[in-house]
């Protein structure tokens, strides 16, 4: 027999020798009998520059998804967009973004888009920047107005405009990306923009500018969430139950770890400790009792089937997007539901 048939029969043993060794251990390891999520393919888990997602950071520092018994692998996204892209693509099992985007994505994701946790509100993190001859939204009439058109703070400007009996058409809006956006309010193109960190910071460079509204004055207009993929729900829910009850063992660190919590959100940020402080205090991070009221029907921006509808109409009207998707396929509380029982 030549040698290299001996070293393949003898691999042959080997690999099944420890395929039988690994499946015992596996079985004897098993709570009840039962085989363990750590065995199954990872769920993908997208999230991006937001201050409300930087947590997810610590489930993977700290051994939080092994803890929960659910295989995840996070994958991060220097661009925003490009998370929500991957989601509806069907590259991801799951990603952070907001209740807007979620709608304006799910008409067309493969898999389709459910969000199933609320991990918080922008709560001033997102901000109209104007020029130092503008006092109020009132002033605004006229005025050149740059915001990402379609996406939270267009929606935030509308909002702030209903408020006092205008609309977007009261403005001239100018649509660029935020980042341009914020630049072009420097250079003094524009007499106001609409952004969210760090661009806002960078507005507050032009001298005299000042901060004119932001979401804290409109709580639940712009929810952040956990949004995973229907087909995940149908073929993994106790592991998305998993993602669910990881995240508020995350909030639990948070709160008994601040100094560690926050050295790895920094680090994850790319931020100083100090700077993560201050983009901290704009985002509202929600505790069980607030997702509930989140999910629950009712006629505020606090319950997000009302926000869902008045953010799909908002969107159709701009053209944004064509028709909204159906809106009661996009929640799942069932998730957040069985984690309060739990408690």
């Amino acid at each position: 027999m030549k040698r290299r048939q001996i070293l393949s029969l003898l691999a042959v043993f080997i690999a099944s020798l420890v395929l039988t060794v690994s499946c015992n251990q596996t079985v004897q390891e098993a709570p009840s009998g039962e085989t363990t999520s750590a065995n199954t393919e990872p769920i993908v888990l997208g999230y991006s520059t937001w201050a409300g997602w930087w947590p997810w950071a610590i489930a993977e520092e700290e051994d939080l998804f092994e803890a929960n018994n659910v295989n995840v692998k996070l994958q991060w996204f220097d661009s925003y967009i490009a998370s929500m892209e991957s989601l509806a693509a069907g590259k991801l099992d799951a990603n952070s973004q907001t209740l807007n985007d979620t709608i304006s994505f799910a008409g067309d994701a493969i898999h389709g888009e459910v969000a199933v946790l609320v991990n918080d509100n922008s709560a001033g993190n997102d901000k109209i920047i104007v020029s130092q001859e503008i006092k109020s939204i009132e002033d605004l009439k006229g005025k050149k107005v740059a915001v990402e058109e379609g996406v939270v703070d267009d929606f935030l400007l509308s909002l702030a405009l209903e408020e006092k009996g205008m609309s977007r058409k009261d403005v001239e809006i100018v649509g660029m990306d935020t980042g341009d956006a914020a630049a072009a309010f420097v250079n003094g193109n524009v007499d106001a923009v609409g952004a969210f960190p760090p661009f806002w910071l960078i507005a507050l460079e032009r001298e005299g500018s000042k901060e004119l509204i932001s979401s804290k004055e409109f709580p639940g207009a712009i929810p952040d969430l956990l949004v995973v993929t229907q087909k995940l729900i149908d073929e993994r829910p106790d592991d998305v139950q998993a993602l669910v009850n990881t995240w508020f063992d995350i909030l639990e660190f948070m709160e008994k770890n601040p100094d560690r919590a926050d050295e790895i959100m920094a680090k994850r940020a790319n931020v100083s400790v100090e700077e993560l402080q201050r983009l901290k205090e704009g985002t509202k991070i929600f505790t069980i009792e607030e997702n509930l009221e989140a999910f629950s029907p009712g006629d505020s921006m606090k319950h997000m089937p009302y926000a869902a509808k008045k953010m799909a109409k908002f969107m159709v009207d701009v053209g944004f997007i064509e028709a909204a998707p159906p809106l009661d396929k996009i929640f799942d509380d069932r998730f957040v539901k069985k984690y309060a029982e739990s408690k």
